[in-house]
């Protein structure tokens, strides 16, 4: 078997429209999924009588259901090898719009007591479940509708607009509590940035109606080499690639999770900032991280998969303690460069890891080969992680312990990016250049 299955080539690019709704449908996605991390400290006082232990059970909350989302991208996953991307996406859009709707109308802790935070749980899991089939399916459908030489590029507008989407969530998040006394925000203001959410997620599911099916799936269809039982073809047929595909996402979902989702809880607990400071400071680095995005993904497509993922893993390595420590110093300042740095490379990690995983796999089994690579590893270093880490700094007192977390997964996952192929076309990167010609010739 080769290192690695290259995609066959589309029979045609989908449509501008039918990619820009794909890639950009990613906002919503990604709203609506990192509000609850961006909002923890006022779901902890809502839903589970706040203090430390409530918002470790809000966090705890999150590791727990994310482990469902493994589970709705293998289901998903099937869905869109065997029936199609496009009905896949609709399908995880309109169960994620009914769970942000269900969650904005729930009763609250001083309403029923503890069968609000059960409530939550059980909506967290099934949003976790719908998200499971979304960002690789948008991701398989952009690189089969892309130019070869533009897929990381392509993709990485994916990668910018949850982004753009965390970007929302944040800023959503940070004048709803600006503009709440602390008794309205408790009492009903926080039902609106998840009223907004669902707001949102209903249109996109509209648009999504407008999309083209994938081109790849369409040469599928047309040969007749639809896999039967597309995870366990990715599984027997592309093993490398499931093993690939989850290295790199552990690595992307770390620097992600931690280094982005995790700054504004990480913030108030060690009493680095004030709740208000701490969401207007994750504002400024989402927006950082939307500029850094796209510039990273057309290096991806000039250079290469592999040595923009080496220098990203190296520099995830290298950082992020000391990112850390400044953030925790006290200093705004000092927090705003940490938060900024930290996300701009989690950004990177993100926009070139989306190309690089979806090309570990051929067009045949490809959603529900990243569903049990990528996304097994988002379960495990995306959603457990920033509850792992709270933990760690209320046991050891050190702040330093999120940054080390990413450190250990940059340098483990390091042995493994120098051994990945390069997935890349020729034609979309610079060439070697020619050996100068000897003296006096």
């Amino acid at each position: 078997m080769a290192a690695t299955a290259e995609p066959s080539a589309p029979h045609r690019p989908v449509s501008r429209g039918s990619t820009a709704v794909a890639a950009f449908s990613t906002i919503v996605e990604w709203y609506d999924f990192t509000l609850y991390l961006y909002f923890a400290t006022t779901l902890s006082r809502v839903f589970y009588g706040g203090g430390g232990g409530a918002l470790g059970a809000t966090l705890a909350g999150f590791a727990v259901s994310y482990l469902m989302r493994p589970l709705g991208a293998v289901v998903f996953g099937h869905i869109g090898d065997r029936r199609g991307r496009r009905p896949m996406m609709l399908l995880s859009m309109a169960l994620m719009t009914a769970a942000m709707l269900a969650i904005a109308l729930l009763p609250t802790g001083a309403q029923i007591g503890p069968a609000a935070g059960w409530l939550l749980f059980a909506l967290r899991c099934v949003m976790s479940f719908s998200v499971g089939g979304e960002y690789t399916g948008v991701v398989a459908y952009l690189v089969e509708g892309a130019r070869p030489d533009r897929r990381g590029f392509v993709t990485s507008m994916a990668a910018a607009a949850s982004e753009v989407g965390a970007l929302l969530a944040v800023a959503v998040s940070a004048i709803t509590v600006s503009a709440f006394a602390p008794a309205a925000l408790d009492s009903w203001g926080w039902r609106i940035p998840f009223l907004v959410g669902a707001l949102l997620a209903g249109s996109v599911w509209i648009a999504r109606r407008t999309m083209e099916e994938s081109p790849d799936f369409q040469r599928q269809r047309a040969e007749g080499t639809i896999p039967a039982n597309p995870l366990a073809h990715a599984m027997t047929v592309q093993r490398k690639g499931v093993v690939r595909a989850f290295a790199i996402s552990a690595l992307g979902s770390i620097t992600y999770y931690v280094g982005i989702t995790y700054v504004p809880a990480f913030l108030t607990s060690t009493g680095a900032t004030i709740e208000r400071d701490s969401l207007w400071l994750s504002t400024v680095a989402a927006v950082a991280v939307i500029l850094v995005t796209p510039f990273t993904g057309l290096l991806a497509d000039r250079y290469g998969r592999k040595p923009v993922l080496l220098v990203l893993a190296g520099l995830s390595a290298l950082l992020p303690i000391l990112l850390f420590s400044l953030m925790a110093s006290g200093s705004g300042g000092r927090a705003l460069i940490g938060a900024v740095v930290l996300a701009c490379v989690a950004g990177g990690v993100s926009a070139v890891g989306a190309v690089a995983t979806a090309e570990q796999f051929s067009g045949e089994g490809r959603v529900s080969g990243l569903a049990f690579g990528a996304t097994g590893a988002t379960a495990i270093f995306g959603g457990l992680t920033p509850w792992l880490a709270q933990l760690l700094i209320t046991r050891t007192g050190s702040p330093l312990v999120p940054g080390i977390m990413i450190a250990i997964v940059a340098v483990a996952v390091l042995p493994l990016l120098l051994t990945l192929p390069e997935t890349a076309p020729l034609s979309g990167r610079r060439p070697p250049r020619p050996a100068a010609p000897p003296a006096g010739s």
